[in-house]
């Protein structure tokens, strides 16, 4: 716990308005979308990067720990406070501070909600690309934490490829400005490739500078039903070697679409395998002629049934139906472990057959969907958690899962990071002096160990 005199310090810091400190208002801030509970001694609010440096420096005076915190909705433990000492929720530097039309950039504090910076965006014509799942409620300096993807990634890649320049306080307290605001830079290393993604354990971002790009003139999105899981594949495979590039092709197996089925307004056969949803943009008369080629590629393949929306309360209608999906798998059973393993676009048809294998030998539930276009798949593992024995085989399977994604060309993480849960398994991918060069670099930034302490590697 905290001593009291180092609690009246943090107050004079912040302002006593800006820090909890009783058992019920710590709880709020002690879990993330892992359900996994971790209560801090405190929760600060910070409102600045001056004092969130002060913070910093008092905790390294002290040694107690700071955890950084956006929206809590992360799936690898990332926020939380694993061993104890202060939360740092940037929830209140919640402002954009600039859309700068001209040059296509915006100025955010870390605060700011993703949705949020899509609609200030939307009213200059612009827009961000990345856009996770959790987009209504995630914030921008979680997704840089760990270079959240989505559904656009096909296209437009992930956030690390929008971050033009970053404000950070370094884990001793140093303030610091990394990266341009121009498109192009190379002065130095590249000190804000290494903040992105590095899951709040080498600084905390207090500001981003992050790259627009033009709102696309026009939409056009479809639903693919298929009766046979490789032919889905095949069909994948097709539209990215026709020289046609989605913004998005999102997979759904049977497990989840049978979640979602009162969702779909449309009758599906026993025999459904596999939906597609496929989102094409760009100008009007282009996406057209090339909506109707992607089209005609998927009944080659076999696709059952092809639905375009016909409107922009449909396309909304669509997207429900996928960002629904992973709340709605708790119908299969309580618990569920969430992995979000990448492979290479040629060897999804192996993945969901190897997990297919993978969940009749453990006797488990396992709902795959995700990002066909960019072969990022989300692996759920559904089991009761008060039931050990089955907990036990679902977490031999998540074991599994990794094996057979390395096996595959693949990677363990997408865009989920590794935080506390993956950190076990990082060894399968990374060799060993690999992960030393990233404790060296851990170890130089943050000398004492005290910015989210736990994460990434197992061990001190």
């Amino acid at each position: 716990m905290l001593s009291s005199n180092i609690v009246k310090e943090l107050q004079g810091i912040v302002g006593g308005e800006n820090i909890l400190t009783s058992k019920e208002e710590r709880i709020c801030y002690s879990y993330d979308a892992t359900n996994q509970q971790l209560i801090p001694d405190a929760v600060l609010f910070p409102q600045s990067a001056e004092e969130i440096s002060h913070v910093l420096r008092l905790a390294n005076s002290e040694k107690f720990p700071v955890t950084p915190r956006g929206a809590g909705s992360g799936f690898s433990g990332g926020s939380l406070p694993v061993e104890g000492g202060v939360v740092l929720s940037l929830e209140r530097m919640n402002h954009v501070l600039e859309i700068d039309s001209e040059n296509l950039i915006a100025v955010v504090e870390p605060g700011v909600v993703n949705l949020d910076l899509q609609i200030e965006a939307e009213r200059f014509g612009l827009f961000f690309p990345p856009d996770p799942s959790s987009l209504k409620f995630c914030t921008i300096g979680g997704n840089i934490a760990e270079c959240a993807g989505g559904p656009r990634a096909v296209k437009y890649g992930v956030t690390r490829d929008y971050v033009l320049g970053l404000e950070v306080v370094l884990p001793t307290g140093e303030i610091i400005d990394t990266g341009v605001k121009t498109l192009k830079g190379v002065v130095g290393y590249d000190l804000t490739r290494l903040i992105v993604g590095s899951e709040g354990t080498l600084g905390i971002v207090t500001r981003a500078t992050l790259r627009l790009l033009p709102l696309p003139e026009a939409v056009k999105t479809m639903l693919v039903v298929f009766n046979d899981l490789s032919d889905t594949g095949r069909a994948v495979l097709s539209i990215m070697n026709s020289r046609i590039i989605p913004s998005a092709i999102e997979f759904m197996d049977a497990v989840s679409i049978g979640c979602v089925e009162e969702s779909l307004s449309m009758e599906l056969s026993k025999d459904t395998e596999a939906i597609l949803l496929i989102e094409l943009d760009g100008e009007s008369g282009a996406i057209d002629r090339q909506s109707a080629v992607v089209r005609d590629i998927c009944m080659q393949h076999n696709a059952v049934n092809v639905r375009v929306a016909s409107d922009k309360r449909e396309t909304k209608d669509l997207w429900r139906i996928r960002r629904s999906i992973s709340p709605s798998l708790i119908k299969l059973k309580p618990y569920k472990l969430n992995e979000d393993v990448v492979v290479p676009r040629s060897k999804i048809p192996d993945l969901i057959a190897g997990v297919r294998d993978i969940a009749g030998k453990k006797n488990v539930i396992i709902a795959t969907f995700g990002h066909a276009g960019d072969g990022n798949i989300h692996i759920n593992i559904m089991v009761d958690n008060n039931n050990h024995d089955e907990l036990r085989r679902g977490k031999e399977a998540v074991e599994e899962v990794f094996r057979l994604t390395i096996g595959l060309g693949g990677t363990i993480s997408g865009e989920h990071g590794i935080g506390t849960v993956k950190a076990p398994y990082i060894g399968m991918e990374l060799k060993p002096h690999v992960i030393d060069v990233m404790k060296k670099i851990k170890q130089t930034l943050d000398p004492n160990g005290i910015l989210n302490p736990g994460k990434i590697f197992q061990g001190k």
